[in-house]
């Protein structure tokens, strides 16, 4: 190729490159035109366009005219409904949506420095005004799409008003967004919308950020609430190690709270470290008294798993002085007694018939001290309202054991026996 050749060559190129930019520019201006006029479909093509050539995608007018676009259609709905229009609130709330991350996207590109190292933003006063103007818009936003059960959409709404005080355009005037209860209320909606959506990770990832910001008190929920939330999701997810983990740090923050000590008490009953189980179990007596019928009678039946039936009998009692109905310390205390009475049978027969005697007085005893408990039993969950048969046949057929056994051994329960056999239509 000659030298004159490659010159025109390369002159013709140069000239189509700025062809091209020339274009995508028009373009930008072609989209301002229909933005003035109202002409949002036309706009929307224009700019759509100009962000994915390469010419202009990098260009931070593109993007911050995309949310303007957005930003159009949000305050023509809104007009409407001011003045008392017909509006449409799905197109008012998505344009709402749709200027939010071109407006983010324009101002990372104004801060990015020139060829000579200078930032010059020439867009973000105007995306800061906008911002902040539109932020209380996005609750409705959330609100609307709650409404029509599109739970994903309507946590990004209130995601996003939780995101925009952060930005950093913000930094250093916090003090313009108003962080009161209805903020943290918002965190809390963004949170549950999430889980309704079954987004389990990005719940989890927002319990996180909400806990390790500052809680201000509101209506909606308690500070307690989130690390509630946040080992129930661990548990949904299957995350064993993480749910016990925040099982832990809501007992250390809330100690008073009835949800994580009963949980770990329960996970820990289940893993078989009755030792641990003990050690919380003891700290919900102290921290729950009120709830003495099931933690005592809990204990109990830990204690008596060990073979400790004396110490079982006391917890149980400790229960029943508490609420003497109690139906479940009255059924573990009688069932405490007759299993020792069933040991003390086994090995009866192996003994001289002095030491037969003097256990069947020990087991006599024992019986008679359970059967008063069953009794009193049934008339406690027979006065139950919605009770099963199920459930009133368990209590029979142990008072059932109770009769027939002290009849073998001498103490006359006939009577009673056929009573009970008759309600379990036992032949």
């Amino acid at each position: 190729m000659t030298k004159m050749k490659r010159i025109l060559f390369l002159t013709m190129v140069a000239i189509l490159s700025t062809g091209s930019l020339f274009a995508q520019k028009s373009a930008i201006k072609d989209a301002k035109r229909a933005l003035g006029r109202d002409d949002l479909k036309e706009a929307r093509t224009l700019i759509s366009q100009a962000s994915t050539n390469p010419e202009t995608m990098n260009d931070a007018e593109t993007w911050k005219l995309m949310g303007d676009i957005g930003n159009k259609a949000f305050d023509n709905e809104r007009t409407k409904m001011m003045l008392g229009q017909n509006a449409n609130e799905k197109v008012m709330h998505d344009g709402l949506m749709e200027s939010y991350k071109p407006y983010l996207k324009a101002d990372s590109l104004g801060e990015l420095p020139d060829s000579k190292g200078k930032v010059k933003n020439k867009f973000r006063k105007d995306i800061i005004g906008i911002l902040r103007a539109n932020h209380p818009f996005y609750i409705n936003g959330g609100i609307y799409y709650n409404e029509q059960k599109d739970y994903a959409k309507a946590t990004d709404f209130f995601e996003t008003y939780w995101d925009i005080p952060s930005l950093p355009m913000f930094e250093g005037q916090k003090e313009t967004f108003l962080l009161d209860s209805t903020f943290q209320t918002i965190k809390y909606y963004a949170i549950i919308s999430a889980i309704s959506a079954n987004q389990d990770a990005r719940a989890l990832a927002m319990l996180e950020r909400a806990a390790n910001e500052p809680f201000v008190e509101n209506t909606a929920y308690k500070e307690s609430d989130l690390y509630e939330l946040m080992a129930s999701q661990h548990e949904k997810v299957g995350d064993s190690a993480k749910f016990i983990e925040s099982l832990n740090i809501g007992a250390q923050k809330f100690p008073d709270s009835k949800y994580f000590i009963p949980n770990l008490i329960n996970v820990y009953i289940r893993n078989g470290q009755t030792e641990k189980a003990m050690e919380y179990l003891d700290q919900a007596i102290v921290n729950d008294p009120n709830n003495s019928c099931d933690l005592n009678s809990v204990k109990g039946a830990l204690l008596a798993e060990k073979g400790d039936y004396a110490a079982a009998e006391t917890e149980y009692k400790k229960a029943l002085a508490y609420d003497p109905n109690c139906e479940r310390a009255l059924e573990n205390l009688a069932r405490n007694y007759m299993i020792q009475a069933q040991e003390i049978k086994e090995v009866t027969a192996t003994l001289s018939r002095q030491q037969q005697v003097e256990n069947d007085e020990k087991t006599i005893e024992l019986y008679q001290l359970a059967i008063p408990l069953l009794e009193k039993l049934e008339q406690a969950v027979k006065g139950r309202e919605n009770v099963t048969k199920k459930e009133i046949s368990n209590v029979l057929l142990l008072l059932r054991n109770g009769y027939y056994n002290l009849s073998v051994l001498g103490v006359d329960k006939s009577a009673q026996l056929k009573a009970v056999e008759d309600q379990l239509d036992l032949e």
